[in-house]
């Protein structure tokens, strides 16, 4: 009875140590490991920036929404339209991490379809809300799903990509912030003049038709969304035998790091008291302010602007598209230069300029101009934080927590932004403007600070004197130091 356990542990290690000599001895063309990696393009990255999309979608939408008599019908009189945009944001962060974690143990295939069709519902939930209370229960609900889509979306593509090639692919799902964005005013325009239907305890009509339909549409995309999705690398039902074993084992020589490794206190002490994390978190949370913001206030800000509901909508379309453009631009030059800093702290100053305009200049057109200045300058700034901490975070699991963690610290900047722009402010929105101007300052701050961070510890590494982290320590234990092994270097 005890010899039968015993023989099969035996069969077990031998195993393993038959497929660790297999990875070992595996080798392939740079040829093969670009179609792979295009396979992997065409099946991963168009789903997550359609996922995104939809999240960003069910999460601004309640910007066109108050326009087209929302904020009348639900009476959001003073603050009450700043709090419902307050506690989305409070249970998203709250929930970014511990969703990751469990995303980490269950997989993305099942995971984050239910996220979407989770919010999905919720928003098509919100076209039946009568009273104040019952938005503020809404928005909060949607937090609990919306929180943990992002950072789950970008460490499930980190887990297909290699750091060089990572960014170029967070950079269009996260474009997809930008693309919502010129839907959302178009959709709103289209959707608000649905003539009123339904049942006679529950009429659906302007406003609710916005947050009915693209409810719908998000929650038949994500139950449809696993059939298409892949899990890791190693079970990647579009990919042969071979080419699996290659897709996972060149990302297992990058990392040097188990991908199927549990999350435990060591990974998440080392995604959190990392100076650069911070770095990128806070740069993230300075960002996401002016992100946030716009994506709930830039119909107001348009409308304040002298003009009707209907032009507030479609001029709120074309600084998006152009922003979704330079976004994806930004992202691949950034990936093929292996640079970050430089490229966030360059663009960041076009948003500076832009809120300087909108902050001291009177004239409608030219402030509209100002906005495209935002954008192009802002939006491209998520993706590179949060792809710059991912890139100097070493092993899968580390990478979990430090995409939910920077993006964590970042939502608290979505909170700040439902606070920028008050009725009290309008139309010209002075203070609101005046605080992103100083937060972009800040970005071009933190990027430079990046920069000189990485470059100072890369030096100190070239120059050995890291090599004291090694002393008594096994192979293992040698890899499980991360970013902070002596041979590891910061891409600035």
């Amino acid at each position: 009875m005890q010899g039968g356990p015993v023989r099969v542990e035996h069969k077990s290690e031998q195993a393993s140590k038959s497929e660790l000599s297999s990875a070992a001895d595996l080798e392939w063309t740079e040829e093969e490991e670009t179609a792979i990696r295009h396979k992997i393009d065409w099946r991963a990255v168009p789903l997550v920036t359609l996922l995104y999309m939809l999240c960003f979608l069910d999460r601004a939408n309640i910007g066109n929404a108050r326009i087209q008599g929302m904020a009348k019908d639900l009476d959001l009189h003073g603050l009450r339209f700043n709090w419902a945009l307050s506690i989305f944001y409070i249970v998203y962060l709250l929930v970014e991490v511990p969703s990751n974690i469990l995303l980490k143990r269950i997989g993305a295939r099942f995971y984050l379809p239910f996220l979407v069709c989770g919010f999905g519902l919720v928003s098509l939930c919100t076209a039946f809300v009568h009273s104040y209370e019952g938005l503020l229960g809404a928005r909060a609900v949607l937090g609990v799903f919306e929180g943990g889509a992002m950072p789950g979306m970008a460490f499930f593509l980190s887990c297909f990509y290699k750091r060089k090639e990572l960014l170029f692919r967070i950079g269009i799902y996260v474009s997809a912030a930008s693309i919502a964005g010129a839907f959302g005013g178009l959709l709103a325009t289209g959707l608000a003049r649905i003539p009123e239907w339904g049942v006679a305890s529950a009429r659906i009509h302007t406003w609710r038709n916005i947050f009915f339909f693209e409810g719908l549409a998000t929650v038949i995309i994500g139950l449809l969304a696993p059939i298409w999705m892949p899990t890791t690398p190693a079970t990647a039902y579009f990919l042969t035998e071979r080419e699996r074993r290659i897709a996972a084992e060149r990302l297992a020589r990058e990392h040097k790091a188990n991908p199927d490794e549990h999350v435990t206190w060591a990974h998440v002490r080392q995604a959190v008291f990392c100076v650069h994390n911070y770095t990128c978190a806070l740069g993230f949370f300075l960002i996401n302010i002016i992100v946030q913001g716009l994506s709930v206030f830039m119909p107001t800000i348009l409308f304040d602007l002298g003009w009707t509901n209907t032009q507030a909508q479609l001029y709120s379309v074309p600084p998006y598209v152009a922003a979704c453009v330079v976004a994806i631009i930004v992202a691949s030059f950034s990936d093929k230069t292996q640079k970050r800093g430089i490229w966030l702290a360059v663009f960041s100053c076009f948003a500076i300029v832009g809120f300087a305009i909108l902050r001291w200049v009177e004239n409608a057109n030219i402030r509209y101009m100002a906005i495209y200045f935002v954008t192009v300058g802002a939006f491209p700034g998520g993706p590179g934080f949060l792809s710059w901490a991912m890139k100097n975070s070493a092993g899968p699991s580390v990478r979990a927590v430090t995409s939910g963690y920077v993006v964590t610290l970042g939502t608290i900047g979505g909170i700040v932004a439902t606070w920028t722009y008050t009725q009290n402010d309008a139309p010209k929105y002075k203070i609101g403007h005046t605080i992103n101007l100083g937060g972009q300052i800040g970005v071009v701050s933190l990027a430079v600070f990046g920069i000189l961070y990485c470059m100072y510890e890369n030096r100190a590494r070239a120059a050995g004197k890291r090599d004291h982290r090694l002393e008594g320590l096994s192979e293992e234990d040698e890899i499980k130091l991360g970013s902070r092994h002596p041979r590891f270097r910061y891409w600035t």
